[in-house]
């Protein structure tokens, strides 16, 4: 995480704090090296410093001082997005308690090439410092809108973007076109997609499954969804529109 924060820079790394015990390697050189290069201080502490300054209570011998990420509307972004010629491409996730479910997903939207994921004001998780240790960096680079989803997708939907909603009645993934501008809308752990989110969808869609299985955690399920949206443009050609 330290590692994507320098190099993706979208904020600034105020000061870098190591174990004064650990050893040189691969890694940590990188670090070092895009430190020094970004003109970011290094300072080498005890560990128990560090355990005091961990937000997670996890920090494998390093830890990282940074500005806030920069923040984000949907209306905003979409417009950037148009500006810069690109097809919006969102997930919305309503009431996901469990932060490396969020974190999982959030590090999915990065490879798959999301461009914002939106999640409710007051529901479920925002970016915790445990969402963003999970998404390993990804957060550095994938806007996380806290937005009223209803008002959100009302904004994509002006803007001529597909709604598609994860819902195990949905019909199979790979009979529901989603090429091009999207938002995926996946429901809370237990909870699935609430009417209010369904209704306001232009397709449900559904990963099928053998094994007698009913459903998939809720991160997994994102991953396979984003990616076979990635498979179809491919498809059609980068970006092309499905029919």
């Amino acid at each position: 995480m330290v590692f994507e924060a320098l190099r993706r820079w979208t904020r600034r790394v105020t000061i870098i704090r190591v174990d004064e015990r650990s050893k040189a390697n691969e890694k940590m050189d990188a670090i070092f090296d895009l430190a020094k290069q970004r003109g970011v201080p290094v300072s080498a502490v005890g560990r128990e410093e560090l355990d005091d300054r961990s937000l997670t209570g996890v920090h494998n011998g390093i830890i990282a001082e940074a500005e806030e990420l920069p923040a984000y509307t949907v209306a905003g972004l979409i417009s950037e997005l148009y500006r810069k010629d690109q097809l919006p491409f969102f997930v919305l996730v309503d009431e996901v308690q469990y932060e490396h479910n969020l974190g999982a997903i959030l590090r999915s939207a990065l490879g798959a090439g999301v461009n914002g994921l939106i999640v409710p004001v007051r529901r479920g998780k925002g970016l915790t410092p445990v969402v963003q240790r999970v998404a390993m960096g990804a957060a550095e680079s994938v806007p996380v809108i806290r937005e009223g989803l209803s008002s959100a997708l009302a904004t994509l939907r002006r803007e001529g973007v597909r709604v598609v909603g994860a819902d195990m009645d949905g019909a199979p993934c790979w009979q529901v076109p989603m090429t091009g501008s999207l938002a995926l809308v996946l429901g809370g752990e237990d909870k699935g997609l609430s009417p209010t989110l369904r209704d306001r969808c232009d397709a449900i869609v559904s990963v099928p499954l053998a094994g007698d299985l009913e459903s998939l955690n809720v991160s997994v399920t994102a991953g396979i969804l984003l990616f076979e949206k990635v498979r179809q443009d491919r498809g059609m050609g980068r970006g092309g529109q499905g029919g």
